[in-house]
């Protein structure tokens, strides 16, 4: 089969990743292999691709955001059938044991496998899942539209529960990309009121058409105290600037799973009168199960950009350089 691999980390302008053939994967016990039509393009690739998040093992597959259907069953696999059409996430497998497992905070579970770092993803002619962490698609979005939503929206979807946005409530937003762009469709569906702040013309004019109540710059003041903020762009001095835009006993979130440095934070300027930081890691089954039915139920809508496999490296590419509104989806 065809796949894309990291194989030597730097700059995407350097080609760190190459195109290889393999054989095609036999699923063990309690997997399903998927044959996948398209793979969403996540940050988190670029982050893998460029070393600012290293592999775990030499020349692993990227994607995350996998969409497909199942092609071969493993033994004991029976949540699934061959032909039914199956979305693979970033969280790929826990101990389902640890306290956190216990808990049901598997986000946090201490021996955690993910797609596309720890196993090989969908950057490929195809991928295995644990049947257990594969998703059923609702069957009202297309294969395009729903990639996007299996770690942008479903990362997003968490965000804004951390967030704690009273309903009614303000939110900011600050980065404007694949996960932002859905997140904040859910949230004005939702009733809140949307502030977003970010780089870029065509991110701007992207929150203006999905009805965003203001857009303006990164580091601009919104118009009002924000009740919760949800930080996607990994710029860690933007953290200082969000925070001192939050009312009292307001939340960021940061979404990201890399972020650069953040400034040394002045107390009684950033954090005083309980503003609150914290991080968002990864997401629960519970998580994605949820966001997907909310996600057709209110007409969340990725918007994308499209590119053949063959293109991958270009795409990350893209994504880096800011090219696109919206998400990237890589097809078959």
């Amino acid at each position: 089969m065809n796949a894309w691999a990291v194989h030597q980390l730097g700059p995407i302008e350097s080609e760190p990743l190459r195109h290889v053939e393999r054989r095609v994967p036999t699923p063990l016990a309690g997997q399903v292999r998927i044959k996948v039509t398209c793979c969403g393009v996540c940050r988190t690739d670029l982050h893998l691709a460029e070393g600012d998040l290293l592999p775990k093992h030499p020349n692993i597959t990227p994607g995350h955001e996998v969409v497909g259907v199942v092609d071969a069953l493993g033994d004991r696999a029976s949540r699934f059938a061959p032909g039914d059409r199956v979305g693979v996430a970033w969280l790929g497998g826990t101990d389902g044991s640890c306290r956190f497992c216990r808990r049901g905070a598997e986000n946090l579970c201490l021996s955690p496998s993910f797609t596309g770092w720890d196993t090989d993803g969908g950057y490929a002619d195809f991928c295995l899942v644990d049947e257990a962490f594969g998703y059923a698609l609702p069957a009202g979005i297309d294969d395009q539209h729903v990639a996007p939503l299996l770690c942008a929206g479903i990362i997003g979807y968490r965000a804004l529960v951390c967030a704690a946005v009273p309903p009614g409530g303000s939110l900011g937003i600050y980065g404007f990309g694949g996960s932002a762009h859905l997140t904040a469709q859910l949230a004005l569906a939702q009733g809140l009121r949307v502030h977003v702040l970010t780089r870029g013309e065509a991110n701007r004019q992207l929150a203006d058409e999905l009805g965003a109540d203001s857009v303006g710059d990164a580091h601009d003041v919104p118009p009002e105290p924000l009740d919760g903020a949800i930080l996607f762009a990994p710029a860690g001095e933007l953290v200082p600037t969000a925070l001192r835009a939050l009312d009292r006993g307001g939340t960021l979130a940061v979404a990201g799973i890399w972020l650069s440095d953040v400034p040394v934070l002045n107390y009684q300027d950033t954090l005083f009168q309980e503003r609150k930081l914290r991080s968002v890691t990864a997401n629960t089954r519970a998580d994605g199960e949820t966001f997907l039915r909310l996600a057709e139920r209110l007409g969340v809508r990725a918007t994308t950009a499209s590119y053949p496999m063959s293109e991958a490296p270009q795409a990350l590419a893209d994504l880096k350089h800011g090219r696109f509104s919206g998400a990237a989806v890589l097809h078959n």
